[in-house]
């Protein structure tokens, strides 16, 4: 039994307050949190609901973006009339994900921070360098089919489980955080960290910050886009390889491009070079062949995952061929188009 102290906040300010203090959590959902205090890998001495914030609308910006709060539910956000509108990918990658439960529950915040599924961090008789720093990784030599092939280090080959995180970054989205300092805004791109030598921090937010909203920029690709999920099932399990793509196509040649896998790294994938690549290229089998190998040179893989390279190269030239042809992967019939 974990013993913890609990606290309700009625605003951002007093929550920032209330969470102060060494191993104090928000909770909004607690999808992930309380499954991981199940488990005593998470052990909080305080859990601070901020499920009372004014944080849960969907607004539109005057620039013509959108901000998400932090506390809006996966399912209201996949199905707000803005985000199918404007940001089909994200609405697709939210429905590709969990189950309709957890979307009832889950909150854009919380997805946004949820931690790996890895096994070996689940099981705390084995060594794990993100849930005890300095311990080794037993995923390297272990079974690792569902790690990660791009961004790895000796310390941790742990992937980021979120499908939502996965269009986010491809949109190119804005993280809104706030402290009794002051607020900020974190780029998407650079909001979630490689491991390098430190996989125990799976962020750049910083102590006593909190998210209070998710910021989606004007253009949403809502025309050629597609959110493409590879898995064990078909259902209410983590990808092995996902692809969101979103394209403009004008006359048969694409004119921007985004690209971002998931599935594959300790955080959503994207590489530009290979966005620049595909711009003024025609949209056609050898220029998505070609940005694949740009997207994937530096894969690598560790026994049991060394499949997803070329999985996740298959995966990569489906997208966008769905994206081209304006065909997006549909989340009811999971047949892939």
């Amino acid at each position: 039994m974990i013993t913890f102290e609990y606290a309700r906040a009625s605003d951002v300010p007093e929550a920032l307050r209330l969470v102060a203090g060494d191993r104090a959590k928000f909770i909004a959902g607690g999808t992930n949190l309380v499954d991981l205090m199940k488990v005593d890998v998470e052990r909080p001495t305080k859990l601070v609901d901020i499920t009372r914030l004014p944080l849960s609308g969907v607004d539109r910006l005057q620039g013509g973006g959108v901000l998400v709060g932090a506390l809006v539910r996966n399912s209201d956000l996949a199905n707000h009339p803005l985000v199918q509108e404007r940001y089909p990918v994200l609405a697709s990658a939210i429905m590709a994900g969990a189950s309709g439960q957890l979307r009832n529950m889950a909150s854009t915040g919380g997805n946004v921070l949820q931690r790996t599924r890895c096994p070996y961090f689940y099981d705390t008789a084995t060594p794990c360098n993100k849930r005890v720093p300095g311990t080794g990784c037993s995923a390297i030599d272990g079974f690792n089919r569902n790690n990660g092939i791009l961004g790895t280090s000796a310390s941790c080959i742990a992937t980021h489980p979120s499908d939502m995180c996965v269009a986010l970054a491809m949109l190119g989205a804005i993280v809104h955080v706030s402290s009794l300092s002051g607020d900020r805004q974190i780029p998407m791109a650079d909001f979630h960290r490689l491991p390098g030598d430190t996989p125990n921090r799976d962020t750049n937010l910083e102590s006593g910050e909190i998210i209070t909203a998710v910021e989606l920029p004007a253009v949403g690709y809502a025309a050629n886009y597609t959110y493409l999920k590879i898995r064990d099932r078909m259902s209410y399990a983590f990808a092995l390889v996902s692809v969101a793509a979103g394209l403009i196509v004008e006359g048969g040649v694409i004119k921007d491009a985004r690209l971002a896998l998931g599935g594959v790294a300790h955080k959503p994938w994207r590489n530009p070079a290979a966005e620049v690549a595909l711009r003024g290229q025609p949209a056609n089998t050898a220029t998505f062949s070609g940005a694949a190998d740009l997207l994937l040179r530096d894969a690598k893989g560790y026994g049991h995952n060394t499949f997803k390279i070329d999985l996740a190269r298959r995966c990569i030239s489906r997208a966008l061929t769905q994206a081209a042809r304006g065909t997006p992967q549909s989340q009811s019939n999971k047949k892939i188009l």
